[in-house]
């Protein structure tokens, strides 16, 4: 009874077609946003643990929801479109790169404009290694986004004006300042990225909910039949490449401004790509919810897994519990795939399914 749609008509195509359909969704929806807008922020303004330590936000809450936004781009592509890709840590690094130029070069533009130009730039990149699946797909171009890793490692190591000329290579990216307010306090920073992650959210389910979305899955499901009935294979692909990596490019952006604050060439390597992908296989394919959570097992297991031991009075070493972590860690993503391999939003779904029959056999 608790998720049952007993007694919700629906009289109008608008109301059918509604985002969140059910009342308890809206609500359960309605009540995260205002605990994570409001609920959070007045918990650390409080002193309230564990949000009064700015190691939460700092380490937890502001890298879940970079990541998220980034896994969501990704989703955009592998899980809606079809397209395998390799190369999001290298998005991530151009629209980093992108954004610090233009903040420091340009810095009479608001640091929002900048930010924007770091996720225009990633587009524009994106859409020219994307170029090859109009050609090639499955593992053929995964190696082709690989390449653009590679590439974006190489220049941005090499070619000191992506750098400004730093002598290390290492850059700090600019203040965030907004509307004349300087965002230094940890819960500041974790406000906007939480507005942009919101935002981005919506605006990423409306659009697969759309013309192009449709047409994005109808190239994933099989992109022959899709042709034949009028869908323009090179408009669906590069769109998907597109969107999804000015989103990620944002997302690089924010990881170097909000999160980061100095970082170095490397700070974007082939491990991004990678776990940004297993965020998108574990969380669930096609799925905006299994983003938030595959990002949230990547992030989180590894922090519990490294607490444990001390937690059940076995303290261990510093280097026992990475590598007890890192191999404890694979097997549970190993298990998890075999268990359930259409992620973490699939246990949701059935989940939700069980509570609307509730409490009558299933």
């Amino acid at each position: 009874m608790l998720y049952h749609e007993a007694g919700q008509y629906k009289t109008t195509y608008a109301q059918d077609m509604a985002l969140l359909p059910i009342a308890q969704e809206r609500w359960s929806l309605a009540g995260l946003l205002v605990v994570a807008f409001v609920g959070v922020p007045s918990m650390a303004f409080l002193g309230i643990p564990p949000f009064d330590s700015d190691y939460v936000f700092s380490a937890i809450l502001l890298p879940f929801l970079i990541l998220s936004l980034a896994a969501l781009g990704l989703n955009v592509l592998v899980g809606y479109c079809g397209q395998i890709s390799l190369g999001s840590g290298a998005f991530m690094a151009v629209g980093a790169y992108a954004a610090y130029n233009t903040a420091v070069r340009l810095p009479e533009l608001p640091i929002l404009v900048a930010l924007l130009s770091g996720g225009v730039a990633a587009a524009a990149v994106g859409v020219a290694f994307g170029l090859p699946s109009l050609r090639i797909k499955g593992l053929y171009l995964a190696v082709a986004t690989l390449a653009a890793q590679f590439f974006f490692d190489w220049l941005f190591l090499r070619v000191k004006w992506f750098t400004n000329y730093a002598p290390s290579g290492s850059v700090t990216a600019p203040p965030i300042d907004v509307l004349g307010f300087r965002l230094d306090a940890s819960v500041e920073r974790y406000l906007l990225v939480l507005t942009i992650v919101v935002l981005f959210a919506f605006g990423v389910k409306n659009l697969v909910r759309g013309a192009i979305g449709r047409q994005w899955m109808a190239i994933r499901d099989m992109d022959l039949a899709a042709e034949i009935i009028g869908i323009r294979p090179v408009y669906a692909k590069l769109t998907a490449f597109a969107v999804s990596s000015f989103i990620i490019g944002i997302a690089g952006a924010l990881w170097a401004f909000a999160h980061l604050g100095s970082w170095e060439p490397l700070t974007f390597s082939i491990d991004r790509s990678f776990h940004l992908l297993f965020m998108v296989i574990i969380g669930g394919l096609g799925s905006i919810l299994g983003a938030f959570l595959g990002t949230a097992f990547i992030l989180l297991v590894p922090i519990v897994l490294s607490r444990l031991p001390a937690a059940l009075g076995t303290p261990l070493s510093t280097s026992t519990i990475s590598h007890l972590e890192t191999a404890v860690f694979g097997v549970l993503i190993i298990v998890f795939l075999i268990a359930e391999p259409l992620g973490l939003a699939r246990l949701w779904s059935l989940a939700k399914e069980k509570l609307r029959l509730w409490p009558f056999p299933h």
